[in-house]
């Protein structure tokens, strides 16, 4: 956890078992907590900021903890009425304590495991609770709960910063700011590409990744981070791409709303993956810059690939969602099948092809995949992943 918290507002007396949560640090999200009994706390998540909505992500600290004490947290107003937290899916902590002393890091903690609708809701509006058992590991820690690994803006500079220092690295990895994000902050590009030895490097096609339009599925970041170190990597396969392609990689989309800790909005309170459609640079820079970069790259070279990498809520796996046209062409090479049927056969205990789907639902019309197969790349894919 980077940054300052704010001074801590301590009111319990010696004695006073009273756990304290905060979560006002980069990517938290909590806003309140109401002790029910000695070891049982009611949790609430905050919305997506400027909307009434999308309660998912949540992040936040609890110190003056007690050692295996049978506590139980509930979280009471998530929206969503399905939840891999029904198959098997547990909370993570994550001990200072245990850091320090045993160099152990985020661990899946949780038991009787419930996901169920509660009657909470006002109106139409139905709300569904999440409760768990567990027990602190030490006394007097400080312990942090996330519903997936945290990754932050300040992780992704860190990253950025260490390429670039990387004497090996930096030569055929660059660094650009494609844009600045409404909060000022600077949203990065990378292209990455072996120096061409001929001085003919135009004939190499483009593949286009970019990730974490959705500040809360903090995985897409970790499966960004995983290509990154394999694409920089000294692997003869990771020369041979650097050879032969021409990277464009947008890291990060929406970082505002992973600063602040939001689920799925921008600072506006909008889904910036529906937004691929429109002309307010204004109010969506990442965006349209994003798609202003790829159409300069198609006028330059082929793009093989268009890929953006998000995180499933409901479903588990890991899969790609493709665009198909109602007649597709013969041709073999342009089948939105065939790159996932590979990614399949190659890693069939990671990649589910039976859970791709490739029809175009109206609701996805101003998704990336959709737009950027409109503007004319065949292979323009969502990769989800549980």
């Amino acid at each position: 956890v980077r940054g300052l918290c704010p001074l801590k507002q301590i009111l319990h007396q010696k004695g006073d078992n009273t756990l304290i949560f905060e979560a006002r640090f980069e990517s938290g999200n909590l806003q309140k907590v109401v002790k029910v009994n000695e070891f049982e706390y009611q949790l609430t998540l905050r919305t997506d900021l400027y909307t009434s909505r999308h309660t998912q992500w949540y992040y936040f600290q609890v110190s003056n903890t007690q050692a295996g004490m049978p506590y139980r947290f509930t979280i009471v107003n998530f929206t969503k009425r399905n939840s891999l937290y029904k198959r098997g899916l547990r909370p993570l902590l994550y001990s200072e304590a245990n850091a320090k002393k045993h160099k152990v890091g985020w661990q899946r903690t949780g038991n009787e495991i419930k996901y169920y609708k509660n009657n909470a809701g006002q109106g139409a509006r139905q709300y569904f609770s999440l409760t768990w058992t567990f027990q602190f590991p030490h006394d007097q820690d400080t312990c942090y709960f996330a519903h997936c690994y945290p990754y932050t803006y300040s992780n992704l500079q860190e990253y950025l910063v260490a390429i670039s220092k990387d004497p090996v690295k930096s030569k055929f990895c660059k660094i650009h700011i494609l844009c600045r994000s409404l909060a000022g902050n600077i949203v990065y590009v990378l292209t990455i590409t072996n120096p061409s030895k001929s001085g003919k490097g135009t004939e190499r096609k483009a593949v286009i990744l970019t990730a974490r339009v959705h500040p809360g599925e903090t995985n897409s970041s970790w499966i960004m981070k995983g290509f990154l170190d394999y694409i920089l990597g000294d692997s003869g396969k990771a020369q041979l791409l650097r050879d032969n392609f021409v990277f464009k990689v947008v890291p990060m989309l929406n970082p505002d709303g992973v600063i602040v800790g939001n689920h799925r909005c921008s600072l506006t309170g909008q889904d910036l993956n529906r937004k691929y459609r429109s002309n307010m640079k204004k109010c969506y820079p990442s965006i349209w810059y994003t798609r202003n970069m790829i159409k300069r790259v198609m006028g330059e070279r082929d793009v093989f690939l268009y890929c953006d990498i998000h995180g499933h809520n409901r479903k588990q796996n890991v899969f790609i969602y493709g665009c198909e046209r109602k007649q597709q062409a013969k041709a073999p090479y342009v089948h939105p099948h065939v790159f996932p049927l590979m990614l399949s056969k190659s890693c069939p205990d990671k990649f589910s092809f039976p859970d791709c789907r490739f029809r175009i639902r109206k609701s996805k019309e101003g998704t990336g995949r959709v737009v950027m197969w409109k503007m004319g790349i065949n292979n323009s894919y969502t990769l989800e992943a549980s």
